[in-house]
């Protein structure tokens, strides 16, 4: 993977980046409308600007990295843009994870995987454990993932524990309802990048965002560069993170 330089205050100190950056990747479809091509193209120029996100994550020392590919209401699209969706999936996952692996790069899939086909489902648990060992960076792919779904599916999960008698549902606290999110074992995103210059969630880590910071660009995905990455973590550098708590 190519080298990007350090990210650095305007006196040249190293500024700190985040531990966990999601990315919502949008604007795929108008890229390649703009420029009078068909929707797949925007996808195929899209999976080329995660390789760019993924080396600039790296670059800064970012250690968990989330990009929201597939979405739950992505079904609902036209039959042959699915198609074309996974068979890019399908790609990605045959040409890029021998690479991820020699960078120290973990894959792990988030989402309801198994609305995929079964070769699908296959390369993605032969990713993860081909990549199983690796700690450099935490990528996280969101397939088939709605916030919402994966809400109401912990709650269901709770609730059939409770059911048995092993769970008290006094005692339930916000850890233990994390637990049984697709995210379990994951730290919660410190920044969530949307670029397209659409100003929302789009059902995007709901639990998970409570207190992240949000930076909203007006760069299409498929031209999202090292320099954008380098910009967000920049704004988010800029930025007093309080939790909830009053300023001091």
């Amino acid at each position: 993977m190519s080298s990007i330089p350090a990210l650095t205050a305007p006196r040249g100190d190293p500024l700190p980046p985040p531990a966990h950056v999601a990315i919502i990747m949008d604007g795929n479809g108008r890229w390649a409308q703009a420029r009078g091509l068909p929707r797949i193209a925007g996808h195929r120029a899209g999976a080329r600007a995660v390789r760019r996100t993924i080396e600039a994550a790296l670059a800064h020392g970012v250690r968990w990295l989330t990009l929201y590919a597939f979405s739950s209401e992505n079904w609902r699209r036209p039959q042959d843009e699915v198609s074309d969706l996974t068979a890019l999936l399908r790609h990605y996952l045959k040409s890029e994870i021998a690479e991820l692996a020699e960078n120290g790069v973990r894959l792990r899939m988030i989402g309801e995987a198994a609305r995929f086909a079964e070769d699908i489902q296959a390369s993605l648990r032969d990713a993860e454990r081909v990549t199983a060992g690796n700690a450099r960076l935490n990528l996280t792919i969101a397939l088939s993932y709605g916030g919402r779904a994966e809400i109401i599916a912990a709650a269901r999960r709770i609730a059939e524990a409770a059911a048995r008698g092993e769970i008290d549902p006094a005692r339930l606290d916000e850890a233990g309802f994390a637990s049984q999110l697709f995210t379990a074992g994951m730290p919660d995103p410190d920044l969530i990048i949307r670029t397209s210059g659409e100003r929302r969630l789009s059902n995007f880590l709901l639990w998970q965002a409570a207190y992240a910071e949000l930076v909203f660009l007006n760069v299409l995905w498929p031209d999202f560069s090292a320099d954008h990455f380098a910009e967000a973590l920049t704004d988010y550098a800029s930025r007093e993170r309080r939790f909830g708590a009053r300023p001091s």
